[in-house]
């Protein structure tokens, strides 16, 4: 599902220089060897974390209670100011599509749990269908569906839904996952069981976060990476998480969704 935070187009390299590693990373670091575009894109070597991130254990999400506590203070604060944003859209997508307003599809969440992710529908009723439909009579929709799990000029979104999504308005309800404990402010963009294996040796990054209603792929121009480079995204952002970073990656978003007119 795209938005608005995932349309701009890659200016390529990093988009700022490293953030402050935690202290438990710098403690035990180990190197990964990994291709020279891997490296471009995710903007750092990737260190081992198998030592703070393992899913057999108890070990909390990244961030912990810091991050927790600024999930909810903003969760809660765009909620109450989206209040009569939201009513107004969901109003509009009963009348203008009929159905219901809220979709929810199962993703993965932290340590593996599954967990309903919430956004305004944008889509046809049957959209499984529609989808392949098109990819079985178009060969490069197809490669570009199984590269970056997306394609432009969906043909299962709706005229309405792509103001939805242009506008980033269609996301909104995933404010509801955070309170829930769901997802995070910052982080990787949940995915289905069937894209987890793709993470391959880097699953145990994926499933020590909450997924993100943005992230460090979100504002490095997703609509032109493949989906190695978002894997290489989301791994630099777990092993160099810090409190900073979240801010900066949030503020760059408040950007991105300003940008309508780079939304494709």
């Amino acid at each position: 599902m795209t938005n608005a935070f995932e349309k701009q187009s890659h200016q390529g390299g990093p988009i700022w220089g490293h953030p402050v590693v935690p202290a438990a990373v710098e403690s035990r670091p180990v190197l990964h060897v990994v291709s020279t575009r891997d490296y471009a894109s995710g903007g750092a070597v990737l260190n081992d974390l198998s030592n703070v991130i393992n899913t057999g254990t108890t070990n909390p999400p990244v961030g912990g209670l810091l991050k927790r506590v600024m999930d909810l203070v903003i969760a809660g604060t765009a909620l109450v100011l989206a209040a009569p944003i939201m009513i107004l859209v969901g109003l509009l997508i009963k009348t203008t599509t009929g159905g219901p307003a809220i979709f929810s599809h199962s993703r993965v969440g932290f340590r593996g749990k599954p967990f309903n992710c919430y956004k305004f529908r944008s889509m046809v009723a049957n959209s499984d269908e529609v989808l392949k439909a098109y990819l079985d009579a178009n060969p490069d929709a197809r490669k570009e569906w199984e590269e970056t799990h997306k394609i432009r000029n969906d043909p299962r979104v709706t005229f309405f839904g792509r103001l939805l999504r242009k506008s980033s308005l269609d996301e909104l309800p995933q404010f509801i996952n955070i309170l829930r404990g769901d997802m995070s402010c910052v982080g990787p963009r949940p995915v289905v069981r069937e894209e987890l294996r793709r993470y391959g040796e880097h699953q145990a990054e994926y499933l020590g976060t909450k997924p993100g209603l943005t992230g460090l792929w979100q504002v490095s121009g997703r609509s032109s990476m493949d989906y190695d480079k978002r894997v290489a995204l989301d791994s630099h952002y777990v092993r160099n998480w810090s409190i900073w970073l979240d801010v900066v990656i949030l503020l760059r978003t408040i950007v991105a969704v300003m940008r309508v007119d780079r939304a494709s």
